[in-house]
C-alpha cells in the first residue's frame, strides 16, 4: 500500500502509469503561463511601424483603435499638411496665347492661389521636371557634406550630365544635388537615386510612395531623372511639388543660380556649372528658381519662380512651345493682377 501511495504523489517518476487528463491539463498550463505573459507583453509594447526600423515605437496599448489613414484624406508631410492648390476659384487674369502650352498653371507659392490655368490637370510627360520631387527627397535623406560614392550606374546616364563624375570616388551630395537642379544631370541624378535607395528602381518606388503621400494624383516616376516618358504629371501636382521644394533653404539656394563652383574630386579641383533656366538667362526681374525639362515625348517644360514686391509666383509649363516668352507675359500679366 505504501508503494502504491508513492506512486500517486510521485508521477514524474518511471513506470507504466498514464497521467490523468486533469492532471496533463495543469501541467501544459503551467509550463506555457510564462510564454503567454512574455507573448502579450511583446504586442502590448511592440511598434507596428509600416515604415519599418528597430526601435523608436511607442508603446501600444491593446484596446487602441486602429488609426486611419490621413494620407487619403489631408496628405501631409513632416507632421503638417501639405501645401496644396485650389483650383476651386476663378483666374485672376486671362491671356490669350496664340499657341497655348498643353498644360499650364501660374499660383502664388505662399499660398497656393491660382491665378491662371490651362487643363491644369491634364497628365502629360515631364521629363526632368521629374528632378524636383528627387531634390526633395534627397534633401530629406541626405546632409550636403554626406559622402556620395560614385558607381557604374551613375556613369551609365543618357541625355544631359554633368559628366566628369569619378567613378568609385566620393562626391559631396551637395555638389551633386547642383548638379542635379542647375544642369539637370541624369548621372547626379542616378548617383543620388543608388546612394538613398540602393537602387534607381527601388528610389522610383520611393518617389510613387511620396507622390500617393502627398495626395499628387496625377503623378508617377519610374525613374529619378525623367528621362522616359513613363514618368508624368499635371500642372496642379508640380505646382505642389513646387511650393514644397521652395520651402527647403538647401534647394532655393541652389535653383536661384545662373553658374556655380563646386569643389569636386577632378582635375584641377573645381567644377564649374551653368544653369537653364530661361529666365534667369533672359534676365527676368526677380527670378528665384526652379527647373527646366524637355524631351521628344514631352517637350519643352518649365516650372520658374520669380518674386517681387513681397509676393512669390510661380509658373508650370507643360509642352511649350516657348517657355521663356510664355512665361514672362504670363508672370507680367499675374504681377499686374495682385497689384
Amino acid at each position: 500500500m505504501s508503494r502504491r501511495r508513492t506512486q500517486r504523489i510521485a508521477p514524474l517518476s518511471g513506470g507504466r502509469r498514464r497521467r490523468r487528463p486533469i492532471q496533463l491539463v495543469a501541467t501544459v498550463v503551467l509550463l506555457l503561463a510564462p510564454l503567454a505573459v512574455a507573448l502579450a507583453a511583446y504586442l502590448a509594447f511592440a511598434s507596428d511601424d509600416a515604415g519599418g526600423g528597430a526601435g523608436g515605437g511607442l508603446p501600444i496599448a491593446a484596446h487602441t483603435p486602429p488609426v486611419p489613414h490621413r494620407s487619403e484624406a489631408e496628405p501631409r508631410y513632416r507632421g503638417k499638411p501639405v501645401p496644396g492648390i485650389d483650383l476651386k476659384g476663378v483666374d485672376a487674369f486671362h491671356l490669350p496665347l496664340r499657341k497655348p502650352p498643353r498644360a499650364g498653371l501660374v499660383f502664388d507659392v505662399d499660398s497656393g492661389d491660382v491665378l491662371w490655368r490651362h487643363d491644369p490637370e491634364r497628365v502629360l510627360p515631364m521629363a526632368s521636371l521629374t528632378k524636383i520631387m528627387t531634390a526633395l527627397i534627397v534633401v530629406d535623406r541626405t546632409r550636403p557634406s554626406e559622402p556620395v560614392r560614385i558607381t557604374q550606374a551613375a556613369l551609365d546616364y543618357q541625355g544631359s550630365g554633368v559628366g566628369l563624375l569619378p567613378k568609385g570616388k566620393r562626391v559631396r551630395a551637395e555638389a551633386l544635388l547642383n548638379g542635379l537642379l542647375i544642369v539637370s544631370g541624369n548621372d547626379a541624378a542616378i548617383a543620388l537615386a543608388v546612394h538613398v535607395s540602393g537602387t534607381e528602381h527601388r528610389f522610383a518606388a520611393l518617389m510613387n510612395q511620396r507622390a500617393r503621400r502627398w495626395g499628387l494624383t496625377c503623378t508617377h516616376f519610374v525613374s529619378s531623372h525623367g528621362l522616359e516618358p513613363g514618368n508624368r504629371s499635371c500642372a496642379r501636382d508640380l505646382a505642389v511639388l513646387t511650393r514644397l521644394a521652395m520651402s527647403k533653404p538647401r534647394i532655393r539656394r541652389i535653383v536661384r543660380l545662373s553658374q556655380a563652383e563646386l569643389k569636386f574630386p577632378i582635375k584641377g579641383g573645381k567644377l564649374y556649372l551653368s544653369g537653364h533656366n530661361p529666365l534667369i538667362r533672359a534676365g527676368y526681374p526677380g527670378t528665384i528658381g526652379l527647373k527646366t525639362g524637355y524631351t521628344e515625348a514631352a517637350g519643352r517644360c518649365f516650372v520658374g519662380v520669380v518674386r517681387r514686391a513681397g509676393h512669390r509666383l510661380g509658373v508650370v509649363l507643360l509642352n511649350s512651345p516657348d517657355p521663356a516668352k510664355q512665361g514672362e507675359k504670363l508672370l507680367d500679366a499675374a504681377f499686374a493682377a495682385t497689384g
